[in-house]
């Protein structure tokens, strides 16, 4: 990803996205089917799941999956233009597969023997032959044309008529279909089968957190050594000074250059939780991975997404120059603020969890949480003092990371106590949705605040794991 973007999307797209989905979603006869022909890229497939009208509302897809009890197969069918699956990487020029995501429909199995509606499945859909490489019959596929960025990445539009798939081809972990058409699945409700099935596909979010640090650390890396070999100005009859001598040249960099290495630890910090997620499959890690890695994927994306555009202006004409690399940076980073989650969505459903274990705290339950995490985070948030009142604010308390580790919690602590209060006000006039669209900035800022507690504490914790390995 240092050296190219496209490539390591098209990367991620084979092996985390097509390969992990078949994987995750799968059980051991999709595994011996497809495991080693798509890890020798034998099998290239896509990820079909955003839809041209439906991206980060997944619940609300279009495509249907319908059973034929006759011929045993399952019919996949785009039923209207918004339901095209767009932006689907690898599909345009080299899938050979797709993962296609569709409402599972079951004729005669609803009320009054209509039609039931099972929820989002994810089917194996061959979309080209795997000698010739022609598209197969009842698919159309199209480019989607010149992007800001990632040009290297073939995304397309899949569009299904009819097309037919075997029955073993549903990924069948959390619901599977008979051959009689009888459904049944481990998770009682559409919805639990559906948080299941996400819960499964973080590796994408873990995936483009740990990229973008690396996309931060070449920035700024260009940047600061720009700022050291410029010369520009300084005191009458004097050589010129470094750039990086002036002090607002120094306010522009140095944070990025910290938060660099901040983020460096919580994405460390990410990994060795979702690594610990899959070798336990325990639900409650899974969950309190999915949280993390929402709010570090969207936390991150953004900073860097901003920060190159900074570095860019701390080069001066230079920066501008394709040669140095700011303008690809920018352009083919930029789109990891949306796909695998819209940053905004992602920081919603990390206010929505903090929220939740608040209320479950309230009740007098216990936090449903078994990593430190969460459940310490909650802990601090909720008997949180002030540390400004609580101390003195001289300069080894301003400098001591307790302080501002302190400091940054009792800041999420007044966010979520207050934005708590206002939900439940609100709720009494406008509803649930209505009050939630009140207060969106508020739970927001409680979302980023709490990120960066989580981004402190593991940078704090790393710089005195070092420091003593230093000394020792």
């Amino acid at each position: 990803g240092g050296v190219d973007i496209s490539l390591a999307i098209k990367v991620g797209v084979q092996y985390s996205l097509w390969g992990g989905s078949v994987i995750n979603l799968g059980t051991k006869k999709h595994k011996e089917k497809y495991f080693d022909k798509i890890d020798n890229l034998e099998y290239p497939g896509c990820f079909a799941m955003t839809e041209l009208h439906h991206g980060s509302n997944v619940q609300a897809l279009q495509t249907t999956a319908t059973f034929d009890p006759v011929t045993d197969e399952f019919i996949i069918d785009t039923p209207n233009d918004g339901a095209i699956k767009w932006w689907i990487g690898n599909a345009a020029l080299h899938g050979k597969f797709a993962t296609v995501f569709a409402r599972l429909i079951l004729p005669l199995q609803g009320k009054g023997g209509e039609p039931a509606d099972m929820g989002i499945h994810a089917f194996i859909v061959p979309i080209r032959d795997l000698e010739t490489h022609a598209v197969l019959p009842g698919i159309e596929i199209n480019d989607c044309g010149h992007k800001i960025g990632l040009n290297g990445v073939d995304n397309g539009a899949l569009r299904f008529r009819s097309v037919r798939i075997p029955r073993d081809n549903l990924l069948n972990r959390f619901g599977d279909v008979a051959r009689d058409g009888k459904y049944t699945s481990s998770l009682p409700t559409i919805n639990r089968r559906f948080a299941a099935t996400l819960g499964e596909l973080v590796g994408g979010r873990v995936g483009l957190a740990y990229s973008s640090v690396g996309v931060l650390k070449v920035a700024v890396t260009i940047a600061v050594r720009y700022a050291l070999l410029r010369q520009q100005f300084g005191p009458p009859k004097e050589p010129e000074i470094s750039v990086l001598d002036y002090q607002s040249h120094q306010h522009k960099l140095m944070p990025m250059l910290a938060s660099a290495y901040a983020f460096h630890f919580a994405r460390a910090y990410l990994v060795d939780m979702y690594s610990e997620m899959k070798k336990t499959n325990d639900e409650d890690v899974t969950a309190d991975v999915h949280v993390l890695s929402s709010g570090l994927k969207s936390y991150i994306t953004s900073y860097t997404a901003k920060s190159i555009s900074i570095c860019r202006e701390s080069c001066g004409g230079h920066g501008y120059a394709a040669v140095n690399r700011f303008g690809g940076l920018r352009n083919d980073h930029d789109i990891f603020q949306t796909f695998e989650g819209d940053n905004t969505v992602l920081l919603q459903q990390v206010a929505g969890d903090l929220l939740k274990q608040y209320q479950q705290k309230f009740k007098g339950g216990t936090l449903s949480v078994t990593w430190n995490y969460l459940r310490d985070s909650m802990g601090t948030y909720l008997s949180q003092p002030n540390p400004v009142t609580a101390r003195w604010e001289g300069e080894d308390h301003l400098r001591d990371p307790k302080f501002q580790l302190d400091a940054f919690r009792y800041r999420t602590s007044r966010l979520l106590h207050s934005v708590a209060a206002r939900l439940q006000k609100h709720m009494k006039t406008l509803g649930g949705f209505g009050a939630w669209n009140r207060c969106l900035n508020h739970l927001l800022t409680l979302a980023e605040s709490h990120i960066e507690s989580v981004i402190l504490a593991r940078f704090i914790e790393a710089v005195k794991r070092y420091s003593f390995c230093a000394v020792t």
